[in-house]
């Protein structure tokens, strides 16, 4: 989705980690501008104003300006490196975006309401996929799909299909990609005590015990019989 938002790229010569160590001690973070049939460039951006853009609701997917000596450019971020420990921005890549020509994104599904085959039957819903890939013209990515799963029941799903799709949209992830869908609660598995009694060939070995024991004092009976 296209924002109304411009940052500045400050033209870097340097390279490495001792002009990256310079620039994090000035606030700014390394990045690079590629793409659009244009010579990558190297700049230094605020690292505040990409993570405001990355914690948007359209997030990646933003569309913005940079201004790079007086020259703006649409781009979007396509990487970025974060510290570990410190979670600041190490490295951020922009991409160029002709705003004529389409490009293929991710875009979140959400899932709304509460299905009636969890309310009535008691099953359980399960959100199985939570993005697909799109293909659509820079001005048409949305920020994200909303499904409705209010009338599902057990058994029945929502699929990439069931999208609906506006504009120059088109569906790049496999049509029968499940979303979301109602299944059976599984029955528990926890044994009951009689269950965790001796197995029942026991009892047949125990007896045949027995007979054994009864035959053998019948022997020692006749034996002192006779």
């Amino acid at each position: 989705m296209r924002k109304d938002i411009t940052i500045n790229g400050e033209l870097r010569e340097g390279r490495g980690k001792n002009e990256a160590r310079r620039l994090r001690s000035r606030g700014l973070s390394p990045a690079i501008v590629y793409g659009a049939g244009s010579d990558p460039v190297a700049v230094a951006v605020d690292p505040k104003a990409v993570n405001q853009i990355l914690r948007s609701t359209s997030g990646h997917n933003t569309i913005f300006n940079v201004d790079i000596q007086g020259k703006l450019a649409p781009v979007m971020i396509v990487d970025w490196q974060n510290d570990p420990l410190k979670g600041r921005l190490l490295h951020i890549d922009l991409k160029r975006i002709d705003l004529s020509k389409r490009i293929t994104v991710k875009v979140p599904v959400h899932t709304v309401g509460d299905p009636k085959g969890v309310k009535i039957q008691g099953g359980l819903h399960e959100v199985v996929t939570r993005e697909v890939e799109i293909e659509c013209l820079p001005d048409d990515i949305p920020e994200h799909f909303t499904m409705e799963v209010a009338e599902l029941m057990i058994g029945q799903s929502i699929r990439a299909a069931d999208i609906p799709l506006a504009g120059s949209m088109k569906l790049v992830s496999p049509p029968d990609t499940v979303i979301s869908h109602v299944v059976a609660l599984r029955a528990t598995e926890t044994a009951t005590p009689e269950a965790e009694a001796a197995p029942a060939v026991a009892e047949p070995e125990v007896i045949k015990k027995g007979k054994k024991e009864e035959a053998g004092e019948e022997k020692k009976d006749e034996k002192k019989k006779k």
